[in-house]
């Protein structure tokens, strides 16, 4: 038995954030059916290159893309622009107890499948709509994609060199960070649902918006600007409330120093070779440190750069002092401790014979996730929904 086993959500979602939430619940136990488009399916099923590769080394019509959030899903390809599609989605909403969809505000109510129609059909529906901007507001009706979210909501704004650095400018994060944190909120926002529903008996609606949530997890910057008034700016690598907390120069590269107190920052000058920095009265706190950056970096990295990356992880490693290299992903997969917690993980595939993806992240001690199938093709499980779902053998 798996954590949410018995539940059985039906996942309308498409690219990312919905499907990532999807794929969450799935990992955990849940049977999660993914609707999708007759012909096409999901858009991301064509983001590509790269794309799954058969077992003789050729392309298949799998982007990697979509398999990055569809596992342990089953497909049904439904055309719910049509009566019989809109008859089948009903029918198996009376069975189901979540619906995740990212359709434009209103999407749906024209096919009979919103909120307010499919509650009258089963009041313990837990219905969640993903949008960019929500349910309400001038912006309702825009669509809305992570990488507009991420400027729009600030992110952009403190992500890039400053405006005194070399390549200064506002960039985006390399990965679609708010479409997946909105997935993160999503599937939480559900299982809050599913508990309440224990008490009420009742399901709801969630209005879950990609900006919203990209504001939320701005987290201290913003609390920087409602403290004082001033917003914050691009910093590069560095941190505004911690120093030295960014990337120094090596001999041979670059590495991440991550001082959080006091006492690392005494370990660190002490490895340096400059103990009498933490009694300097310009970097003896944190606060102090934050205030004289401009002169303590510059000292760091006349020294960094003596030792190599592989030194000062050693030198620092010993002495306790937070540290890391900067990984690309065939580092991070070679990584002994990411290789120790198995992040890796292989799966039959029907088209690859194997699969190679990510491990979810949750480590639970008596329900563990359980990785059932990989990202389903297109439509491969209709047949088995109609009998599991609505008894049918059609």
């Amino acid at each position: 038995m798996s954590a949410l086993s018995g539940l059985r959500v039906l996942d309308l979602s498409r690219v990312l954030a919905g499907p990532w939430a999807g794929q969450l619940l799935a990992d955990l136990g849940a049977d999660v059916v993914k609707i999708e488009r007759p012909g096409s399916g999901d858009d991301t099923r064509a983001w590509g290159p790269p794309y799954l590769q058969d077992t003789e080394g050729r392309d298949t019509s799998e982007a990697a893309y979509f398999l990055c959030a569809n596992r342990n899903k089953r497909s049904m390809a439904i055309d719910f622009t049509q009566p019989a599609g809109q008859e089948t989605i009903r029918q198996l909403v009376a069975e189901a107890d979540v619906l995740i969809e990212n359709f434009k505000v209103g999407g749906l109510a024209a096919y009979g499948l919103d909120y307010a129609s499919l509650k009258a059909l089963n009041p313990r529906l837990i219905y969640c709509s993903i949008t960019g901007f929500g349910q309400n507001g001038p912006y309702a009706e825009r669509a809305g994609y992570d990488f507009m979210i991420q400027a729009i909501g600030g992110l952009m704004s403190v992500t890039g060199r400053a405006d005194d650095e070399p390549g200064a400018g506002p960039v985006k994060v390399g990965v679609a960070v708010t479409d997946i944190l909105t997935g993160l909120y999503a599937s939480n926002a559900v299982l809050a649902a599913l508990a309440e529903r224990e008490r009420s008996g009742l399901g709801q609606h969630i209005d879950l918006a990609l900006l919203d949530v990209q504001v939320a997890c701005m987290a201290n910057q913003s609390l920087n600007y409602l403290t004082t008034g001033q917003a914050p700016a691009r910093m590069g690598n560095a941190h505004p409330n911690i120093v030295p907390y960014q990337d120094f120069p090596s001999a041979d590269g670059d590495f991440i120093l991550t001082v959080g107190n006091d006492g690392q920052f005494r370990r660190f000058c002490e490895v340096a070779g400059y103990p009498e920095w933490a009694d300097d009265s310009r970097f003896a706190t944190n606060a102090q440190r934050v205030g004289n950056r401009k002169i303590l970096i510059p000292l760091i990295r006349q020294v960094t750069v003596f030792r190599s990356t592989e030194q000062w992880m050693a030198d620092l490693g010993a002495a306790g002092v937070p540290c890391g290299p900067i990984n690309n992903l065939q580092q991070v997969f070679e990584d002994p401790q990411v290789r120790a917690r198995g992040l890796r993980i292989t799966m039959d595939h029907a088209l690859s014979g194997q699969v190679d993806l990510v491990a979810n992240p949750i480590r639970l001690s008596r329900t563990p996730v359980r990785y059932r199938s990989a990202p389903p093709l297109l439509d491969q499980h209709a047949a088995q929904v109609r009998r599991d779902w609505l008894g049918s053998a059609d």
